[in-house]
């Protein structure tokens, strides 16, 4: 079974179902394997990576009670906040009628202060989010310990002022293990992933829009997701929404040129809230949750790939 034993991998299990995301295998190596160490398409110093984020489309389907507005997110350059992100996936795998394999990430809490940097060249008057890490933390002792040198790092987002991120930066720790940086690229992969932006047409609580996004994860992915605006307190917004992903095609090429697979069945759907203040660059609260089960076929049929998954983010103080 050399197509499944190279699925096998965690990092290929990760592309399928931990993210979700991105076509980005950095954010799923767990191997060590220093060739997937660099997200494809991103351009690079040996400091930084920039990782571009695929376009959202937004739709407004009901525009709310009055009274309306445009929500802009373009707080003031100089403008700090803390926050911290804490993300976790489970991923259980089950070949034909074997036993069922754990390749769950553990969970890891980034202590983030963000800073509002100025604004970019762009014409659509986006904005670039300065990060710093905190204490980055983790339950599970070997990632624990990996993420301690990682303190004092870096990462950015280039946010366009309907609350759209369009680039993520990393700029790690030289010292870091792979292991630390593949689970810090993987929990901000998931953060971006999860925001909400807001539509360009005024709108009020109540309000009910539509994003679109393709994702990337190995297999392509159309990701939809339904917003509606519940509640506002001047700056202080607060967001329900549902995430529905489906595949652009019922074949998955697998990274590497390892061969493909037939996708079968392939449920990834979850829900959130997320509560934003115009004033600050990043939530101050939220969660989502989005899992499901996939199952995947070699070409003739005879051997299945069954995949049952989950995963969270989390912004808090």
């Amino acid at each position: 079974m050399p197509l499944f034993s190279k699925a096998l991998r965690p990092g290929f299990c990760l592309l399928a179902a931990t993210l979700s995301l991105v076509a980005l295998t950095a954010g799923c190596g767990g191997d060590g394997d220093s060739s997937e160490s660099s997200p494809a398409g991103s351009t690079s110093t040996p400091a930084e990576v920039t990782v571009p984020i695929s376009a959202t489309t937004v739709e407004l389907i009901q525009p709310g009670e009055e009274p309306r507005e445009v929500i802009s997110r373009r707080p003031p350059a100089g403008v700090t906040q803390d926050v911290q992100l804490t993300t976790d996936a489970q991923v259980f795998q089950q070949i034909d009628d074997q036993p069922a394999q754990d390749f769950s990430s553990p969970q890891v809490t980034l202590p983030l202060t963000a800073a509002v940097g100025r604004a970019t060249e762009d014409a659509d008057g986006s904005t670039t989010v300065d990060l710093t890490l905190g204490d980055v933390t983790s339950p599970d002792d070997r990632l624990g310990s990996a993420l301690e040198a990682s303190a004092g790092s870096g990462a950015g987002f280039t946010v366009d002022p309907t609350g759209a991120i369009t680039a993520l930066r990393l700029r790690p720790d030289a010292d870091a293990q792979d292991i630390a940086r593949s689970a810090i690229e993987q929990a901000f992969y998931q953060a971006v992933y999860r925001t909400v932006p807001f539509p360009a047409e005024p709108v009020g609580v109540g309000a009910q829009w539509t994003i679109r996004q393709q994702v990337m994860s190995g297999i392509a992915l159309d990701q939809t997701t339904v917003a509606t605006l519940t509640a506002r307190d001047g700056n202080r917004l607060t967001v329900d929404y549902t995430i529905d992903q489906k595949p652009k095609s019922p074949v998955w090429e697998l990274p590497g040129e390892a061969g493909t697979l037939n996708v079968d069945q392939y449920v990834m759907q979850g829900s959130g809230t997320m509560t934003v203040d115009l004033g600050l660059p990043l939530p101050v609260s939220g969660t989502v949750t989005v899992g499901g089960d996939q199952q995947y076929s070699d070409p003739d049929g005879a051997t299945r790939l069954h995949q049952t998954t989950s995963n969270s983010v989390r912004w808090g103080s």
